[in-house]
């Protein structure tokens, strides 16, 4: 087990034949992982991470082949996703984790938490959804794939980071847009496409949250037009005793556009489940 900076940012760990790059600070039994969404990394959880350190161990994880996690090889899916999560436990040895997934973190979560369930002890699933794409928006995907071979990723970029902010967040955000516009740029092209083809190949998981069993937080942007609120109010009537908190003013971000509101409620979620 090969790890590096013990001041416990970018550290780097050797799983699944790929150095996979983390943040790991804060001490507690119970570590919280946080999972970022795409095509974005750990830098997003900045804010969370701050937040929770006094309090909790805490994680976050750069996704194969996004951030300083580098990998241009394989086809990459929310399956190998979910295999590269459970190694990295093994390797740190968390035998249970507080598992916190953003949209495309949200489905490793959903997809890990119903393939190892003993292996988690809370669910937050965070502007996420438990469908498929259905066969038109697969279609999409791989046309939009086509159009970004053909002519780059610029206007992809561009049309995504401007689909997952409020519109307020748009205009009275411009440095939290900013920092995330560089981060959606620091991708490279074959892994923007790569990440595309594991969003289109996902599995739904809506047949099994009626299986959940372990304490589940949802949360949601209002105006989230990526994963829309009425997926996260599915999900919350499936997952028996789950919580959802829906957050005003924000979009597919809620964690960047409304960060003490969403550390509140996380917060909030933490205290009950350990106070049982």
């Amino acid at each position: 087990m090969e790890i590096e900076n013990t001041q416990g940012y970018n550290l780097s760990i050797l799983v699944n034949d790929l150095n996979l790059s983390y943040d790991d600070i804060g001490e507690g039994n119970s570590p919280i992982i946080f999972l970022h969404g795409y095509p974005f990394n750990k830098e997003m959880w900045q804010d969370q991470l701050q937040f929770f350190k006094s309090s909790h161990r805490v994680i976050a994880l750069d996704i194969r082949g996004f951030g300083k996690s580098i990998d241009e090889e394989p086809v990459l899916s929310i399956d190998l996703f979910t295999e590269d999560l459970l190694a990295f436990m093994d390797e740190l040895d968390i035998d249970k984790a507080i598992i916190c997934g953003l949209s495309m973190g949200g489905y490793i979560a959903l997809n890990a938490q119903h393939r190892f369930p003993n292996r988690f002890e809370a669910l937050i699933l965070c502007d996420t959804q438990c469908i498929a794409d259905t066969p038109e928006a697969k279609e999409k995907r791989y046309k939009t794939i086509d159009e970004i071979e053909a002519n780059g990723v610029a206007d992809f970029n561009d049309g995504f980071i401007k689909s997952v902010f409020h519109k307020d967040s748009l205009t009275n955000k411009k440095e939290v847009v900013e920092e995330l516009r560089s981060v959606v740029y620091s991708n490279s092209q074959h892994i923007i496409q790569q990440g595309l083809v594991a969003l289109a190949e996902r599995s739904e998981t809506c047949s099994t949250l009626d299986k959940i069993d372990i304490p589940t937080l949802i949360i949601c942007g209002r105006e989230d037009a990526v994963t829309p609120l009425a997926q996260s109010e599915f999900m919350h009537d499936k997952i028996k005793g789950s919580i959802l908190k829906v957050i005003e003013n924000a979009g597919h971000v809620s964690n960047l556009e409304q960060a003490a509101e969403f550390n509140k409620h996380i917060s909030d979620f933490l205290a009950i489940i350990i106070k049982k």
